[in-house]
């Protein structure tokens, strides 16, 4: 299918856990979810094609599904223009997608790297070795400018969890040894409510990697890496996290999840640095300082994701019903032992979209979060509510992975 003619990449206006994109002039109208991404739970699963030859893994594929516009290398070692790399993604639940659109498709000055050159997107509803069929299709041309997007409309929508990226040649290949690039693929449609991962229990380990998590409901607490203690909270599949370091308290954040084969798949970000792939194998005869603590409680202190409104608008979904009255139990225990004597909702945003309306929007948000308590037996009186915008992110608004974790609400008990 021919591309559409390149059309500009929309930014995005969100808060708490949900996503919504509008045209910066109007930020307040949204445009669809990008389905395609770590942040809403589209895990590699499996690579095939030549990636094995060009040593392309899952800190590849994880990038093409970032949510960050920027040209990576894709290929670690130089090939030709018969290349084909497949990467295989599951979705958290079935998902009918409408268009896909390959943002930047622009040349580094090198002669040495260049572009992907054709793009295929089949989908499975069976498993992820299929059988696949075909959903859209295209032969890639460079774009005037940065900022610009090829859309691929699919013809034949049909429900999917299983979603294959086939990337074929290249643009320019000027020597034998050439490095491919991609920026990424970005997936628009309409998807079933995820059911809550209960997989966040255990212990794994990797290259770099120490992690032991205990899960209770929406909750998660628990170490890593030896010297850092992480809390977090669960949407569909996906745990978003944050956590510190014991000796040094050197901030990291999360977005992770766990594959079917019980492996944990993510990435990590240490000080505000760039994310970096974080995967490990299940590994249960490793004991952590965290084996023997409980899952600790929400209240004071809590950063929540998971949280989830209706589109561009301040109504909570069912879905959010289990994480709120989780909140509701910890801050009425904290409340009755006298440990708190009020509590203030602070809704944060991403960077996308109108400061002014960013800035409403998490207001509006937090103050449902606090109807939402008043119904579950906390006191009004003793609940405030306000909304921070995008003045204070918790990482890079670079990637849909860092916005991700800026769109969240933060509790204070004083």
């Amino acid at each position: 299918m021919p591309p559409r003619s390149s059309m500009p990449v929309l930014p995005c206006v969100a808060t708490l856990a949900a996503v919504f994109c509008a045209p910066s002039t109007h930020a307040q109208e949204a445009a669809p979810v990008d389905y395609l991404t770590l942040a809403h739970g589209a895990v590699p699963v499996s690579l095939g094609g030549d990636a094995a030859a060009l040593r392309v893994g899952m800190e590849q594929a994880i990038a093409a599904v970032d949510g960050d516009a920027r040209g990576f290398v894709v290929t670690p070692k130089p090939c030709g223009e018969q290349t084909r790399l497949d990467m295989v993604f599951a979705l958290p639940a079935s998902t009918v997608f409408e268009s896909f659109a390959v943002p930047n498709v622009l040349e580094t000055p090198s002669p040495s790297q260049t572009f992907s050159g054709a793009v295929e997107i089949a989908g499975s509803d069976v498993g992820p070795e299929g059988p696949f069929e075909p959903l859209a299709a295209t032969t890639l041309s460079l774009h005037p400018e940065r900022g610009r997007s090829t859309e691929l409309d699919v013809t034949d929508p049909k429900p999917v969890r299983w979603v294959r990226l086939t990337l074929t040649g290249s643009l320019d290949i000027q020597r034998d040894k050439t490095f491919f690039e991609f920026s990424e693929i970005i997936g628009h449609g309409t998807q079933e409510t995820p059911s809550l991962s209960r997989a966040f229990n255990g212990t794994w380990k990797g290259r770099g990697v120490l992690l032991e998590l205990a899960q209770d409901g929406a909750r998660v607490s628990g170490c890593y890496d030896r010297d850092g203690e992480l809390t977090g909270t669960v949407g569909g599949n996906v745990l978003y996290a944050t956590g510190r370091t014991r000796s040094a308290g050197i901030p990291s954040t999360f977005v992770l999840a766990v594959d079917a084969d019980g492996a944990i798949t993510g990435v990590a970000s240490t000080n505000g640095a760039p994310f970096r792939l974080y995967t490990g194998a299940a590994s249960p005869a490793v004991t952590t300082a965290c084996s023997e603590q409980p899952v600790e409680a929400l209240g004071g202190g809590s950063i929540i994701h998971g949280i989830r409104f209706d589109f561009d608008a301040a109504t909570l979904r069912p879905e959010s019903a289990a994480l709120l009255d989780d909140l509701a139990a910890g801050l009425a225990a904290g409340l009755e032992s006298g440990e708190a004597r009020s509590v203030t909702l602070i809704g944060h945003t991403s960077s996308e979209g109108a400061e002014a309306y960013n800035d409403d929007l998490s207001r509006r948000r937090a103050e449902a979060v606090a109807a939402a308590l008043v119904e579950r037996g906390i006191a009004r009186d003793q609940l405030n509510a306000k909304g921070r915008g995008e003045l204070e992110p918790i990482a890079d608004n670079g990637s849909e992975t860092g916005r991700a974790l800026n769109r969240r609400v933060e509790v204070s008990c004083r």
